[in-house]
């Protein structure tokens, strides 16, 4: 049986991998081909739009592992070079695969340092930066090349109401790779991974596709000129939200240390907050929660025990759920007084004060804490491990743990979950 699993983990993400990644190898192949054998057209557009491409690639220093756009700004000129219709008044006949190959290039020699380095970039993001920029181009280049765009919209209002309804395309284009690309990679549910990525695009997505329309209406109008003019703001955003990502990381760490107090005082045993923190986030997101509810839910489980440290006769080995309910209310009510002298959202402290609590008054976030910090108590201390824990947590959905949950918990253990407490 576990070789099937084993199997089907292998194969089921290999393939939309592939995929997107030889379609953007095909693509990427034929553009350069194309400008290869037919020559650049307007060499100028294409060398000011590849160096501030390169550039934006550039200021990927300082970005963190699993940034959803590490290089704004070189994604902002890709997509206005790709919405280009004129430059300083005058047409422009750059097609689709120069589009790709401009891109491509540019992004290419502005990794260098980067690989240099030893950071390369993500495979999954060049592939989505090539399908996107030909995507945005295969539904502009074309119908304004052929004069459709003009004869049936014209210039001013119209002309951008266009451009935006082919940036709500494109967007809409990548969030689909995105999601697609993590569910291969991760085996998450599709839906919650999309509605993550749709609601990044009110972040620095909004701000990336404004830019690129921005800079393309702008150099239609003044010229090249318009690019490091409308550059800097984006700069300006990129580096407040590494300043933002900086602040999120130090409370992260910081809670993730006043979790370990547990452990160091012997009130649980060793790894146990990070287990219970890693599976509720694969729950979570397995039932539907995205985004901001699953950093709570992350906080709230790692600080779930922390009332522990207020009793003055520890809990033996630290577990938990074997307790009576009123002793698990008791330090359900201690945590969250703990929790909320740490500065932590109000809603993490919530969650903590309602794990005890009968799963039918819970809200999700405290049913998940609640079934999971019981799986790992009990895999670590019963002889028969996570199978045994996973069938005592399913004789108790009738009064302890929501149904719903544990079956979540069983199928993110199927696909491999993390591992049980050792036992004993």
């Amino acid at each position: 049986m576990s070789t099937g699993r084993a199997t089907v983990g292998l194969v089921g993400p290999v393939g939309p991998v592939g995929l997107i990644h030889g379609a953007a190898l095909l693509l990427t192949l034929a553009g350069l081909g194309s400008t290869l054998w037919y020559g650049l057209d307007e060499p100028g557009n294409a060398l000011a739009f590849g160096v501030l491409i390169a550039f934006g690639e550039l200021t990927r220093w300082g970005a963190r592992r699993g940034e959803r756009e590490p290089a704004p700004l070189a994604a902002a000129g890709a997509l206005a070079y790709a919405l280009l219709g004129q430059s300083g008044g005058r047409p422009t006949t750059h097609g689709v695969l120069q589009t790709v190959a401009v891109v491509v290039a540019a992004g290419l020699a502005g990794i260098v340092p980067h690989v240099a380095q030893g950071r390369g970039p993500d495979p999954d993001q060049l592939a989505r930066r090539v399908l996107t920029v030909a995507f945005a181009a295969l539904c502009f280049q074309p119908l304004y090349n052929a004069g459709i765009v003009t004869a049936r919209i014209g210039e001013g209002p119209p002309y951008a109401l266009f451009l935006l309804l082919l940036l709500l395309l494109t967007a809409l284009c990548d969030a689909v790779l995105a999601a697609l690309l993590r569910r291969a990679r991760r085996g998450h549910p599709f839906g919650p991974l999309l509605r993550d990525e749709l609601r990044a695009l009110l972040g620095i997505g909004s701000a990336v596709g404004a830019t690129g329309a921005v800079m393309a209406l702008g150099v239609a109008v003044a010229g090249l000129w318009a690019l490091p003019v409308f550059a800097v703001p984006l700069l300006l955003t990129q580096v407040s939200l590494r300043r933002y990502a900086a602040v999120r990381t130090t409370n992260r760490q910081t809670i993730a240390s006043l979790a370990r107090a547990t452990e160091i005082a012997g009130c649980t045993p060793p790894g146990h907050a990070r287990r219970v923190a890693v599976l509720s986030r694969a729950v979570g997101r397995e039932l539907g929660l995205s985004g901001a509810e699953l950093t709570v839910l992350e906080y709230a489980a790692l600080m779930h025990d922390i009332g522990q440290l207020s009793l003055v006769d520890p809990v033996a080995g630290g577990a938990t759920a074997p307790l009576s309910p009123e002793e698990q209310r008791r330090i359900a009510l201690l945590g969250a007084a703990v929790v909320r002298q740490t500065g932590v959202p109000e809603a993490v402290a919530r969650i903590v004060e309602q794990q005890a609590d009968p799963y039918r008054e819970q809200p999700l976030p405290a049913r998940i804490v609640r079934t999971v910090n019981a799986y790992d108590d009990l895999a670590g201390t019963g002889a028969d491990g996570g199978l045994g824990a996973l069938e005592r947590l399913r004789l108790g959905t009738a009064r302890d743990h929501h149904p719903d949950v544990v079956e979540s918990l069983a199928r993110v253990l199927a696909r491999g979950g993390v591992a049980p407490a050792p036992p004993g």
